[in-house]
């Protein structure tokens, strides 16, 4: 049950993890033998964004809780187990768990009490990637909590890009769990482009936990999809803007179905002069409950920050809550928000209609260009299935 209390959504979603089980997968798939997957795991994959046929691209798949196949392909990049980079390298154990600590909620402390695995990339000083580096996170079995911890490190003038695509197969009613941790640190004058497709069964509850370290004139750019029914999500990602002239922004894109529970945000702290960041969401409802937060904290003077979220409600029973959140801890700052619900305008839709487009392209149109509208470095792959779903929406006349 929620309630609106000083202006905030006060929700409880607790999952019992009790009922769920951490299942490793045994076998090791080669790099030879990662095209041989059945074509239905190929396809659900896909549609995470994560392509196994691409053979330029270095790519990490995990099933369950087991690292299943990795493979490195371009110079200067380095993608392991983070079990296995943690033993490799020592050194690394003081920037693991350093971000997100284990105590923050339930879920942090079940990752870092029970086994947990996921990739450990590193991009070396100076390496600008070429290609994007692919990972899958897979739930491939009913009733299994998944526990991902990633780590992610750009070395200084350094820069890539991080497709990240999470999905399942069919789990029926007793569904799966999936616990991610990630903590990413970006170094001076790097640059990171990371990703995200969630793409789950409609039974799949996802509690993700996200932590980034920017340094002097490094960027971060998250991109964030979720186009397909879950049965409820919450994730908070919240970046730290440590060196002069850092820069952050999240670009969430959140497609919503009746049944399901979405509470999504980013928040950003600028700690450094000249530093900036923007957050933009853009919501469709078709059904369910959203709750789309954002917060910007300017601690020190010369900073810039705006939050923007737009949402669009096609169906009776849809609920959107936007929280957006500016903190001015210094003088000398400019932070910015806006915020806007509503319909599909029928006089846009005529205007289309007006010069020659039928109506299902128009409505297709409208709901692509807003979802578009505001978004950068947004991978094609991301572009592709935007466009499938806006089709889709279109031909049901919305």
């Amino acid at each position: 049950m929620s309630k609106m209390r000083n202006n905030e959504v006060v929700e409880k979603k607790d999952i019992d993890l009790s009922q769920y089980k951490v299942e490793k997968v045994p076998e090791y798939i080669s790099e030879v033998d990662i095209k041989k997957l059945p074509e239905v795991e190929k396809s659900i994959l896909l549609h995470a964004g994560v392509d196994l046929e691409n053979d330029k691209a270095d790519t990490f798949l995990m099933k369950n809780q087991t690292v299943v196949h990795k493979a490195t392909r371009q110079s200067g990049v380095e993608l392991l187990d983070t079990n296995e980079a943690l033993a490799k390298y020592p050194e690394l154990k003081k920037l693991h768990w350093k971000l997100i600590d284990p105590n923050t909620d339930k879920y942090t402390k079940f990752v870092y009490d029970n086994p947990e695995s996921g990739y450990f990339i590193r991009v070396k000083k100076g390496t600008k990637a070429i290609f994007p580096i692919q990972s899958c996170l897979f739930l491939e079995t009913p009733s299994v909590v998944q526990n991902v911890h990633n780590l992610i490190i750009l070395e200084e003038n350094s820069s890539v890009e991080i497709l990240t695509g999470c999905t399942s197969k069919e789990l029926g009613k007793d569904g799966g769990a999936h616990l991610g941790i990630t903590e990413i640190y970006i170094g001076k004058n790097a640059s990171l482009t990371y990703s995200m497709v969630h793409n789950w069964h409609e039974s799949v509850r996802v509690r993700s936990r996200t932590a980034i370290y920017v340094e002097e004139n490094g960027t971060f750019i998250s991109n964030y999809v979720l186009l397909k029914k879950v049965k409820d999500i919450q994730m908070n990602p919240i970046a730290y803007l440590k060196g002069r002239a850092a820069r952050a922004r999240f670009n969430s894109i959140l497609l919503s179905y009746p049944g399901s529970f979405i509470d999504v945000g980013s928040r950003v702290v600028l700690d450094a002069p000249d530093t900036s960041s923007e957050i933009i969401s853009r919501v469709v409802n078709k059904g369910g409950k959203v709750i789309a937060r954002g917060l910007i904290s300017g601690n020190v003077s010369g900073v810039k920050g705006h939050l923007e979220c737009q949402g669009l409600i096609l169906e009776d029973g849809g609920e959107i809550y936007t929280i957006p959140q500016l903190n001015g801890l210094s003088p000398d700052i400019m932070l910015s928000h806006e915020a806007a619900v509503g319909k599909i305008a029928r006089e846009e839709v005529e205007y289309l209609m007006a010069r020659g487009i039928n109506e299902t392209d128009a409505v297709g149109l409208i709901i692509r260009g807003f979802l578009y509208e505001g978004l950068e470095n947004f991978p094609n792959v991301l572009k592709q299935e935007i466009d499938r779903i806006s089709d889709e929406l279109g031909a049901k006349g919305y």
